[in-house]
């Protein structure tokens, strides 16, 4: 029996997160290989991605911008200030309103709800402007707070234990593949969310068939 869905925000409650990233590109001059290509060599350098010193919490979003546009200035040779990136980055995502209809559906048929996010603790109130969350959502597990992030074990376990369920009576929903994976793994059932018209009827039947 399902008795909770775990619903990432971006690209799942909202617009898809590529519209924001070419948004970016668009506003800014920044390729969006470039600004890739910029993050994996501090990763090789440094030996971490500093994506994920961001969405953990371990450095602010400030430090993260400079340390990426420092690097975006050396490799396209000239000067690259990424200050901004935030509210350009939100500037292009909408609020999945399907979505809400279906967790509210789901809601007053017994179901939980829950988020598990990885996010950056500066934006914590620009991504909970865009969806309702005192509403729908009992638990929110944000990476920035807790420490960990997707598809790191440990938040599955943290985000079970905060329900209090086993995971094989939880659905979780992502759009990235290896975050579903990683739920699979910690034994939880997962849809990966690919749009609206596929995987709403997906959740419904998973739901209905776990029941």
């Amino acid at each position: 029996m399902i008795r909770a869905l775990v619903s990432d925000f971006g690209g799942v409650l909202t617009s898809p997160l590529m519209d924001s990233f070419v948004a970016f590109q668009d506003s800014s001059g920044v390729p969006l290989m470039a600004l890739y290509s910029s993050i994996a060599r501090i990763a090789e350098r440094t030996g971490v991605s500093p994506l994920h010193r961001l969405e953990t919490g371990q450095i602010s979003e400030r430090d993260f911008l400079a340390e990426v546009g420092g690097e975006l200035t050396a490799a396209l040779g000239r000067p690259v200030d990424l200050e901004g990136f935030g509210a350009t980055y939100f500037a292009g995502l909408r609020p999945n309103e399907a979505m809400f209809e279906l967790l509210r559906e789901l809601r007053d048929a017994g179901i939980r709800l829950a988020i598990c996010t990885n996010n950056v603790r500066e934006w914590e109130a620009r991504w909970r402007a865009l969806v309702p969350v005192q509403e729908l959502f009992e638990l929110v597990i944000d990476s920035a707070f807790v420490g960990v992030r997707k598809p790191e074990p440990e938040i599955y376990r943290l985000t079970l234990a905060r329900l209090g369920l086993p995971a094989n009576e939880t659905l979780f929903v992502d759009d990235i593949a290896g975050n579903c994976e990683g739920a699979r793994a910690a034994g939880m059932h997962a849809i990966q969310f690919t749009d609206n018209e596929h995987t709403i009827p997906a959740i419904r039947a998973a739901i209905a068939d776990g029941r």
